[in-house]
């Protein structure tokens, strides 16, 4: 498996150091995962809280910042049906946003490294590319378990 990662720092705030991290962090949660064999290909963007409020307020009618939004490609919507990939292209999984002042503020916040925030808030919004979701207390649950699981696996633990 490969995964094809596009990041843009719209911020100027990653280190070399943290983006090796970050796609580190995403080859490990696509093993965890146990994606089929092939290519896919993601968006990572890191933006400021004016720019993720205005993709909140467009896309999901909150007109506030937010931590990190992901728009999955592979989403099926109701009568909709799924998009396989054509041969030798590669899986698009979809965009993340993560808004890296509030990454600052919440790393600070909960007690932790701006880096085991920031993967938390990556892994948050690779899961939902995959499907997962937290409507319910059940979904939370599932996916917030996952998300340990795999920052764990990667070694980065709460401390």
């Amino acid at each position: 498996m490969n995964i094809q990662i596009d990041m843009i720092d719209h911020t100027d705030t990653l280190t070399e150091k943290q983006e090796t991290l970050i796609r580190e962090l995403l080859h490990e949660a696509a093993r965890y995962e146990k994606l089929a064999e092939g290519t896919y290909e993601l968006s990572l963007s890191f933006v400021s809280d004016e720019e993720i409020q205005e993709l909140n307020r467009d896309y999901r009618g909150k007109d506030q910042p937010t931590d990190v939004i992901s728009f999955a490609l592979n989403e099926v919507g109701e009568g909709e049906q799924p998009v396989e990939p054509e041969a030798g292209t590669p899986n698009l999984l979809g965009d993340i946003i993560v808004s890296i002042p509030r990454c600052q503020e919440q790393a600070e916040a909960y007690g932790h490294s701006f880096e085991r925030e920031l993967a938390f808030l990556i892994v948050h919004g690779f899961l939902h590319l995959l499907g997962y979701d937290h409507m319910s207390e059940d979904e939370e649950k599932k996916m917030f378990m996952r998300q340990e699981d795999i920052l764990t696996a990667y070694g980065l633990t709460r401390s």
